[in-house]
């Protein structure tokens, strides 16, 4: 079993990064490419119980979010990201590691190696 599962996407760079400082740091990653292998919305609210950021975070607000004609205020509650990201996988923010029982969203970079070795 995985100490560390990082929800990737392999054309981010700093989720690259991420995977990069834990093989630096040693850990046992499972690499889930969320674009491929989309959560479904049970493990998407698993997620959010973790996350030690905002459920709002963990959604990009990115040009796609614009022209989907969305509002961010629509998507804080844990039940609306979750909803939201089955139907656009595209629009979580990555990367997403998860240890146990915390997950946190891998930016700024600075994150990533404390989380890792904590």
């Amino acid at each position: 079993m995985s100490d560390v599962t990082v929800l990737h996407h392999a054309q981010c760079s700093t989720s690259r990064h991420a995977l990069t400082v834990a093989e630096e740091v040693g850990a046992d990653v499972e690499v889930v490419q969320y674009l491929k292998t989309p959560l479904t919305r049970e493990q998407l609210l698993e997620l959010v119980a973790k996350l030690e950021d905002s459920p709002a975070d963990l959604v990009r607000k990115d040009s796609f979010f614009r022209d989907q004609g969305l509002s961010a205020d629509d998507y804080t509650s844990p039940e609306a990201v979750a909803d939201l990201l089955v139907e656009h996988p595209r629009l979580m923010e990555r990367p997403v590691l998860v240890r146990g029982d915390r997950a946190i969203i891998g930016r700024p970079k600075s994150r990533v190696a404390p989380f890792l070795q904590g």
